[in-house]
């Protein structure tokens, strides 16, 4: 009999090919917790699946995606190529489906974890019964060239009161700052440590990330949905990773098209799905400013964007649809998540 591992390491590639085969050697380097990994291609024109499928020892008698063994330890390695870029959002569900593990590490590609990352997210994941904890984030440093100082990457999701998420940190000097295991408001889809009962209490429709994101800020609303049912989300600065990060906001320029889309169309995205009246009111005016500017960038610099505002149109009853859901089932009220916009940690 399969004895079902602790974790599943899911994987979602595009074009991953630079950065894979080093993402699975930090794997290997794990130690004290049974794992699985799933990799799900999205339609890659590079050799992601192929770097994938040189690590699997197939068992002749079944199918290319399926595996009896790997070449990464004790570890079962699953390769799923699908003909279409479903984004990051639907390559997770895709990945998060193959697996009845009762724990979820969602894991970048070009995120290369540490010797004893796994260890370090399941022990603060397990360390606080008095707590209900839905998902656990690490210490997420930046990949830099041989002699630059260390930057920041990732530790644990904030917010502002125009509506920005941010990671903590990110592009600061590594000074020891966040030394200590906290409450945030959530963690990064590169690398953090869900609990599949958690992500099954938010699901919509069986659909844990949601699929109209694609990619960007689907993180930070699958984060609301959990902080709203009353899941906990921690920071554990032990468990450290690498992350060489190409979509950052002064990047905005270099990123492609579609992304960019992306990233207008779910800023307003989470709002609709999530704000209420009193954060409406409490937000206002940064946010239309926030708002304006972005118009006004779009107008002058981005105009491949605008379509986002017409999806957003074209999409209202859906989007009205799945609101609804989401405020019906929320548990935890709205002053509650809402004091996330002025901190971003809280000690444990």
């Amino acid at each position: 009999m399969m004895i079902c591992p602790d974790i599943a390491v899911c994987i979602v590639t595009h074009n991953s090919a630079r950065d894979l085969a080093s993402c699975l050697d930090a794997l290997d380097a794990q130690q004290e917790v049974s794992f699985e990994i799933i990799v799900v291609d999205c339609a890659s024109r590079d050799d992601s699946v192929a770097i994938a499928r040189s690590r699997q020892a197939p068992d002749p008698r079944l199918p290319d995606s399926r595996v009896t063994d790997s070449k990464l330890g004790n570890s079962k390695l699953t390769v799923v190529a699908l003909p279409d870029n479903l984004g990051f959002a639907g390559g997770m569900n895709e990945a998060i489906g193959r697996s009845e593990a009762p724990l979820i590490l969602s894991l970048n590609a070009d995120a290369w974890v540490e010797p004893g990352f796994l260890k370090a997210l399941l022990n603060r994941m397990e360390g606080h019964p008095e707590l209900q904890v839905g998902a656990v984030t690490g210490r997420l440093v930046r990949f830099q060239e041989e002699g630059k100082p260390t930057l920041l990457d990732a530790c644990g999701m904030y917010w502002t009161r125009n509506w920005r998420h941010f990671d903590r940190g990110s592009g600061e000097e590594d000074r020891g700052q966040w030394p200590v295991a906290e409450k945030v408001f959530g963690g990064t889809g590169a690398a953090t440590l869900f609990r599949r009962s958690a992500l099954e209490d938010v699901a919509f429709e069986n659909e844990i990330f949601d699929l109209s994101f694609h990619s960007f800020r689907e993180d930070a609303e699958l984060c609301f949905r959990l902080r709203e049912r009353g899941w906990e989300v921690l920071y554990e600065p032990t468990a450290r990773a690498v992350h060489r990060r190409f979509n950052l906001p002064d990047r905005r320029s270099q990123m492609p098209a579609r992304v960019n889309y992306h990233s207008l169309k779910n800023r307003y995205l989470l709002r609709f799905y999530h704000q209420t009246a009193g954060n409406f009111a409490s937000t206002l005016a940064p946010t239309l400013l926030r708002d304006t500017l972005a118009l006004i960038y779009v107008a002058l610099r981005e105009r491949t964007s605008f379509a986002a505002y017409g999806w957003l149109w074209q999409q209202r009853h859906e989007i009205r649809r799945k609101r609804r859901w989401i405020q019906r089932r929320r548990t935890v009220p709205p002053a509650e998540v809402n004091r996330w916009f002025r901190m971003d940690g809280e000690p444990l």
